[in-house]
């Protein structure tokens, strides 16, 4: 077995930054990407909609973003870029 520890708040801002970029155009709204995100930093666009007609995803604040692409992985029409930065 494997023994876990929580980390501590130094490992955590040692974490990678990641950079989204969405093209909300495409978007349907789908918000399987907003379910993954471990650091829960994507929402719906409440005022915003797109030209299909969707309220596309947003991001709430990127700086939180560690750049995991779990997002991107799990948007099935690919509107998801991730891209990590120094």
């Amino acid at each position: 077995m494997y023994a876990y520890s929580k980390k501590t708040e130094k490992e955590v801002k040692q974490l990678a930054k990641g950079k989204l970029v969405l093209r909300a155009d495409r978007c349907k709204g789908c918000e399987l990407c907003v379910s993954v995100c471990p650091k829960k930093i994507l929402k719906l666009d409440d005022v915003n909609v797109n030209r299909k007609g969707y309220h596309p995803v947003t991001v709430i604040n990127e700086d939180e973003c560690i750049a995991c692409a779990s997002c991107a992985m799990m948007c099935p029409d690919g509107i998801i870029n991730v891209y990590k930065v120094d």
